[in-house]
């Protein structure tokens, strides 16, 4: 039995908006609909022409506790009006605490070395930024710095020896690490290095889940390796446990430092704190990097490292001018304070676990349509199209009826709703979503 009937008035097709773009005097960087976002509240938005829209976008998976949530409003308001910002030349009340909230999670729920369950140690640092694209490039930055102390201890010579030869960073295809220089770099999407070109130097491009490569692809002159567990904007695909165990063994044998990327996959998008929470030890990373959903759409991003790849960096080796300000602090320790309750947890589990039972009839409905599995896990999913003109199409169709979607990669839709959405939320939008794909079948 399909879900087919549209059980809520937001449905109806929407008119679209004709004329002169809204955001007219804005550099267009992305393709963007001509609703124009007035208000939200929960996992709902509101545009300017009054219409309603269900959001499983969650801003690129950042507002994962929803829109205008009041806890963070009332943080923003008190903070606001205390310190808003103070640099980091001095210290300040909420940075510390973040840092230990970030560590004591990790303990707890596992990852970066830790299994779960363990108690926290000093044997981990926090540096704050103001977005994911700053914390790769943060986390690059490090693994480079440490590439050539170790380089300098295997040769008896100086780190800034022009003959370091153990500079090149390992990246993997449809990766997505940011636009600026550096984390473009190691963003292998044509379309998005083309332009830009040249790029940094040294920098070697390997498949998620090809064991065969990892010996030639990561070598004794690779300092860094950058990988996201669960890609995002490549298409939702997850990394194989055995093939991360692998790469954890090469990166050891080959002196490089390991980087996750977790900035859309972490902080319980998965259902866990990090995408390789509840994995094996042996193939956790030496840095962690985070951003999206740590402070709601306040921005924030932080690297979180190992104390042996800390300790490589020094006064002035890195900065920042608004990284880690009293503001963003306060609001990532109310927003992660929030995510890693218990109670919370279980909710997040819940829900995952209703949407993954909509979501797995869709390939068997419409088997002309989709790729047979749906991809990802917790509330980050995706649904791949045979046909990769589709997605966009059905993003399209689901705006219409009232329902915000993603694309990712050439040929999938994205879900990555607020994680506080509730299983009515989520049959309203499975409803949509189906409703969609029997619009494109017809």
């Amino acid at each position: 039995m399909h879900f087919s009937h549209l059980r809520h008035p937001i449905v109806a097709l929407r008119p679209r908006l004709l004329g002169r773009s809204p955001c007219a005097r804005t550099l267009q960087t992305r393709l963007a609909s001509n609703a124009v976002a007035k208000h939200g509240r929960g996992c709902w938005v509101w545009d300017t022409e009054g219409r309603k829209y269900l959001d499983f976008s969650a801003g690129i998976a950042v507002n994962a506790l929803g829109h205008a949530d009041p806890g963070v409003a009332e943080v923003l308001h008190t903070q606001a009006s205390t310190l808003l910002h103070s640099s980091n030349v001095y210290h300040n009340e909420w940075t510390p605490k973040l840092a230990e909230l970030l560590v004591a999670a990790t303990a707890s729920e596992g990852g970066l070395g830790f299994p779960t369950g363990s108690t926290p140690t000093t044997q981990v640092r926090v540096f704050f930024a103001n977005s994911g694209t700053e914390a790769n490039e943060g986390a690059l930055k490090i693994a480079r710095k440490v590439g050539k102390d170790r380089w300098a201890a295997s040769t008896g010579s100086k780190p800034d020896d022009p003959a370091c030869s153990k500079t090149k960073i390992v990246c993997f295809e449809n990766a997505f690490h940011g636009r600026s220089m550096g984390a473009l770099s190691v963003t292998s999407t044509e379309k998005y290095q083309a332009p830009f070109r040249p790029l940094i130097p040294g920098v070697d491009v390997g498949k998620v889940n090809d064991f065969g490569r990892l010996q030639d692809l990561i070598t004794d002159e690779t300092c860094a390796v950058i990988i996201e567990p669960v890609q995002g904007e490549g298409g939702v695909t997850a990394a194989d446990q055995q093939w991360l165990m692998a790469l954890r063994e090469r990166c050891n044998e080959t002196g490089a430092v390991l980087i996750y990327d977790e900035i859309q996959c972490g902080l319980f998008r998965t259902g866990t704190m990090w995408a390789h929470s509840t994995l094996p030890v042996s193939c956790h990373p030496d840095i962690i990097t985070m951003a999206k959903p740590l402070a709601n759409g306040y921005p924030i991003g932080a690297v979180l490292l190992r104390d042996t790849i800390a300790s490589t960096m020094t006064a002035g080796t890195h900065g920042t001018t608004f990284g880690g300000s009293p503001m963003a602090c306060a609001v990532g320790h109310y927003v992660l304070s929030r995510l890693s309750a218990p109670s919370f947890i279980a909710h997040i589990s819940d829900v995952s676990k209703y949407l993954n039972t909509r979501l797995e009839l869709l390939p068997k409905w419409f088997p002309d349509i989709l790729q047979a599995d749906v991809r990802g896990r917790g509330l980050i999913r995706a649904l791949g199209f045979k046909n990769e003109k589709h997605p966009g199409r059905v993003v399209e169709l689901a705006r219409e009826r009232g329902v915000f979607l993603l694309t990712a990669g050439n040929d999938a839709v994205r879900l990555v709703p607020p994680l506080t959405v509730n299983k009515e939320e989520i049959e309203l939008a499975m409803d949509v979503l189906e409703g969609s794909l029997g619009a494109l079948q017809n």
